[in-house]
């Protein structure tokens, strides 16, 4: 139902690829939006960042100083076809990298063309970082109507803050700020006091500096990442030791990572890590083995971490690594709809699903949607914890979309369906290759005629 309300000013926080999702978005409903991102280009993650948290390479204080936690060696794990956002395919250009999975570069320089393409350079304001984003005072808030006081200061090139801050007040913020930056580090014995090196994939660019001076290297963690880097390794240190997420896991691997053994003989599996040594060189497995080595990577994960966000504890980011209370992932009950989070969920199509919660926050920001009732937002997200609970669901996995919030945001978002043929292609790409063949399957599948057709389609 349409409205006669004055527009709008939104605030976005960050110009990576939720963020930029949701400035179109806005902008489509006639919103004034201003998109505040402190690294100097678009892109989020996908913007390649050589540097690192060198002097914290844990990550564990936060908020990190180093954004970007992007290896060199990134390459999509979905196809380009799936990829795209509406109404602006992932086609492969020429002169740059045409494969069917492509390297993080490519997808940066497609975020680029987006944000060229709908005219939205205008609206993002680069080197420009968010250190607090509150609830204006009601001086501020004279219409009655909740807004938000947001805080900026400018970002040098080299990543300091020329100290200078800006205050501003807006009607509504977004925040798609990104959840890859902040490490998640595992509790194990002995990492305070262990003395070689140890850092998590936050740190982590390039297998170069371990050549010739790391001649045993743990890998904690079998998931994307910790294969990915556990296969880089392998040609410049003598062994890797692949430390697995239970004991179980160790004894029976799934078939990508018993191939990928079978492959790199110098790549060893085991069980969890137990403690790093008090002799601070040995580290000891769940089994009971041990070994003498000279760094340990982290590949755990992040945390969401949202440091510019004062909301009093109405919106916090649990123990579980559960942001909340978030309405279908997306919004917060009791300051909705001022306030919206683009781009938490976690197992989606992306960009397409941060698409949708983009293209549903801007219909309610506009008028043409209504939310329910504070109280039945919150009745109907303490019913999904419980049924997650009853099911068994990690905390850690709160953010991993079911087909129920598949079907409620295309419904809410009225974006058109994925077509049938991405979805297969996509689940086949994930569900199949990627658990089957992590090391060939991309270049196996890539068939560049076959993503031109796809496309054309």
């Amino acid at each position: 139902m349409a409205t006669d309300r004055p527009k709008e000013k939104v605030c976005v926080v960050g110009a990576g690829m939720s963020g930029l999702a949701a400035a179109r978005e806005l902008r489509r409903e006639g919103l004034e939006v201003t998109v505040m991102e402190q690294r100097g280009d678009v892109g989020g993650q996908w913007l390649y960042d050589p540097r690192t948290d060198a002097d914290d390479p844990l990550g564990a204080t936060a908020p990190v100083k180093v954004h970007g936690s992007v290896y060199a060696s990134v390459r999509l794990i979905s196809p380009r076809e799936c990829m795209g956002l509406s109404n602006f395919q992932f086609v492969p250009r020429p002169g740059r990298d045409a494969r069917r999975f492509p390297g993080h570069r490519e997808v940066y320089w497609y975020l680029k063309d987006f944000c060229a393409a709908f005219g939205l350079e205008d609206a993002v304001r680069l080197n420009t970082r968010v250190v607090r984003v509150a609830m204006a005072p009601p001086r501020e808030a004279c219409s009655g109507d909740l807004k938000w006081l947001v805080r900026s200061v400018h970002v040098e090139p080299n990543g300091s803050e020329d100290g200078v801050a800006v205050e501003e007040v807006f009607d509504a913020v977004v925040v798609a700020s990104g959840h890859y930056s902040q490490p998640r580090l595992p509790s194990i014995k002995g990492m305070e006091s262990w003395r070689r090196r140890q850092l998590h994939t936050h740190s982590y660019r390039e297998p170069e500096p371990f050549r010739g001076e790391v001649v045993v290297v743990v890998v904690v963690g079998c998931g994307a990442s910790g294969l990915d880097i556990a296969m880089e390794l392998c040609g410049v240190a003598n062994e890797v030791y692949l430390a697995a997420k239970s004991v179980e896991d160790a004894a029976r691997p799934p078939p990508a990572v018993s191939k990928m053994l079978a492959n790199h003989a110098d790549i060893r599996l085991h069980p969890p890590v137990d403690q790093l040594c008090d002799d601070g060189t040995t580290v000891a497995f769940a089994d009971g083995s041990r070994a003498a080595a000279d760094a340990v990577i982290y590949c755990t994960g992040y945390r969401y971490s949202f440091p510019f966000l004062d909301t009093g504890g109405i919106v916090a980011v649990d123990d579980g690594n559960r942001v909340g209370p978030l309405y279908e992932h997306t919004f917060p009950p009791a300051l909705a709809p001022s306030l919206s989070f683009v781009g938490v969920p976690m197992w989606v199509f992306a960009p397409w699903f941060f698409e949708a919660q983009a293209r549903w926050v801007a219909l309610v920001l506009s008028g043409k949607a209504a939310l329910l009732p504070e109280e039945e937002m919150l009745r109907a997200l303490h019913e999904d914890y419980r049924a997650r609970e009853i099911a068994g669901v990690p905390a850690y996995h709160a953010h991993a979309i079911t087909a129920e919030v598949w079907e409620f945001v295309y419904w809410h978002s009225d974006l058109p369906r994925m077509e049938d043929w991405k979805v297969e292609l996509f689940t086949t790409s994930i569900l199949m290759n990627l658990r089957e063949d992590r090391e060939t399957f991309r270049d196996r599948d890539d068939d560049s005629e076959s993503v031109r057709e796809g496309l054309r389609r």
